[in-house]
């Protein structure tokens, strides 16, 4: 599992409130709407600009805050391939591979700038910054995890399958 995409750059501690702002708390039952807005509080202009495909990459304790399920949802709704960060909030963590949003954790995250490209593979474990010609390792994901991910999230793998296969 490749994926490719230009980088977007934000730094540490981004929240849950950060991703899906609270004054659109009314649009969570239309998360298309609400990822009109995804980061605006981070960042005004990403979800206008961010195309299909493209990379978040953050600092540490991304994610933190409440345990809201739609701020990877609507991160995922808005076009991002994936997530790299220093570091993930662990509920932010489990409720991004539950609805399909692949995370992965590396501690260079800050070497990567702003626009570059990036190309993850999810299975081997690497991230290439082709921009740079820089290359960084990191734990693939266990199995059972890319196939939640290639299902598109959990809901998905147990409609296809009816049930969890360990």
């Amino acid at each position: 599992m490749v994926l490719k995409g230009k980088a977007w750059k934000f730094g540490d501690n981004i929240s849950t409130d950060h991703i899906a702002p609270g004054r659109y708390f009314h649009l969570r039952t239309n998360l298309p709407e609400l990822a009109k807005h995804v980061l605006e509080d981070a960042r005004e202009d990403f979800a206008s600009k961010v195309q299909l495909g493209d990379i978040i990459v953050g600092g540490r304790n991304f994610g933190l805050g409440s345990s809201r399920e739609h701020a990877p949802r609507i991160i995922k709704i808005a076009g991002v391939s994936c997530v790299i960060a220093k570091s993930f909030a662990r509920i932010f963590y489990r409720n991004s591979i539950n609805v399909g949003l692949p995370l992965v954790e590396i501690k260079e995250a800050e070497e990567i700038n702003e626009g570059n490209i990036l190309e993850v593979n999810l299975e081997e474990g690497i991230v290439k910054n082709l921009t740079k010609g820089k290359q960084y390792h990191f734990m693939p994901m266990p199995e059972f995890m890319l196939q939640i991910i290639r299902e598109g999230g959990i809901e998905e793998y147990i409609e296809k399958y009816g049930d969890y296969q360990l």
